[in-house]
């Protein structure tokens, strides 16, 4: 009796010949079907390719790894090797965000396998796992509405991770000079090496230790859609060069357009208005409009700007908050309004809102903290160039607080 055996995934393949009549032979394939031949002949092609299938039972090993997990590829780009080696082939490339399969493990390595079925050796620190990748969908998928609070370019190559902190896992990689969409700020502790224990001197008393060291964080969208933290100093706010050099040393947290008006007095000249108006409004996702070349006017925005000190680990988000009209005889941006001592939280909103005789207005809603923590929203309006509080019905001005913080 001949009997050849094959491991085929979930199949198993056993050619038996027993002394039957020379017209008979039985081929029992388990997991599929039963032939019967009935020809001498066709019996020994039968063995023929059930043989075959036994020489190539190595590949059938090699290639059927059973998946131990999904996982992607967080590095820019990150070569497969052929063995785990200080001596090895490069068999292939994996990019970043990439899906593989792990199939194997050894030390520090994985052995993946890609969509296109490309086998090979990885370092596991450019692997994350399916939890981070889940996570950073639910992210997104969270804060796809949040309204825009600036648009930002980034300093570096950065990182986008699942939760504020320098120690959070991360996927994808953002390129410096990448453009992204400011959303909302939090701080996270800075990780920092642990420092010697001081000695103490005698007859001194112990010094308090050191409060944690706080950074900024921002929450942004990136061109794909895909949203993630990064390290605030990480990222410039993309402020319009015509009122970034009104900050008097602070820093801009968000900036909105609230309307624009049209000066006759200024026009193609000033061709980087142009390219910036044009540039908000392809990220807005609307048509770039002529700024008036058959009526010789340009139509000159008119901003309100949120900012705060630049410095890290604050309890709010902004302390003051500017409105910039245009003075359409002197051609110039003026404070038409200025507000400080603020608890600010993010997000602002602006939009428009009708106030019958006045016409339809921009309005914008900052939401402010109080000493008891409560977040309450206050409506503002802008008639140019006055700025007005909108109030509610029954609720009464507040004086606010101007008491300087820590």
């Amino acid at each position: 009796m001949i009997t050849g055996h094959c491991l085929l995934g979930p199949s198993d393949v056993n050619l038996r010949a027993a002394k039957l009549p020379p017209q008979r032979a039985i081929v029992e394939v388990h997991h599929a079907t039963i032939v019967r031949l009935y020809r001498s002949h066709l019996f020994y092609s039968a063995l023929a390719v059930a043989l075959a299938g036994v020489l190539s039972l190595a590949a059938c090993n090699r290639r059927g790894h059973r998946v131990l997990e999904v996982a992607y590829v967080s590095a820019v780009q990150a070569s497969l090797r052929d063995q785990v080696a200080a001596v090895y082939n490069r068999v292939g490339i994996v990019k970043n965000g990439e899906r593989v399969e792990v199939v194997d493990r050894d030390r520090r390595f994985a052995l993946v396998r890609t969509a296109k079925g490309l086998e090979g050796w990885i370092e596991q620190r450019y692997l994350v796992d399916q939890k981070t990748y889940d996570g950073l969908q639910k992210l997104t998928q969270d804060h796809k509405d949040d309204p825009i609070q600036a648009p930002g370019v980034l300093r570096n190559d950065t990182n986008l991770h699942i939760t504020p902190g320098r120690e959070s896992e991360h996927l994808y990689q953002l390129a410096a000079g990448a453009k992204v969409s400011l959303l909302t700020r939090a701080t996270a502790e800075k990780e920092l090496p642990a420092a010697p224990a001081p000695v103490a001197k005698p007859g001194k008393s112990k010094a308090n230790p050191a409060g944690p060291v706080l950074e900024d964080w921002w929450l942004v969208r990136e061109s794909q859609g895909r949203a993630g933290w990064v390290l605030s100093r990480m990222v410039d706010v993309d402020v319009p060069l015509d009122i970034a050099q009104y900050a008097e040393g602070q820093r801009f947290v968000a900036f909105f357009v609230l309307n624009e008006v049209e000066d006759a007095g200024v026009q193609a000249k000033d061709k980087q208005a142009k390219k910036e108006k044009d540039k908000r409004e392809k990220a807005a996702g609307t048509e770039a409009n002529s700024f008036g070349a058959s009526t010789g006017k340009m139509s000159v925005p008119q901003y309100l700007c949120i900012l705060t000190e630049p410095r890290d680990g604050l309890p709010y988000d902004y302390d003051q908050v500017r409105v910039f009209t245009w003075n359409v005889k002197r051609h110039r941006y003026e404070t038409a309004y200025r507000e400080h001592g603020l608890n600010g939280v993010l997000p602002v909103k602006v939009a428009r809102e009708d106030f019958d005789k006045e016409g339809t207005l921009p309005v914008f809603v900052l939401r402010v903290k109080d000493d008891s923590g409560s977040v309450s929203d206050r409506k503002y309006k802008l008639n140019t160039p006055i700025v007005r509080r909108v109030l509610a019905p029954g609720e009464q001005t507040t004086r606010v607080s101007t008491k300087r913080r820590p």
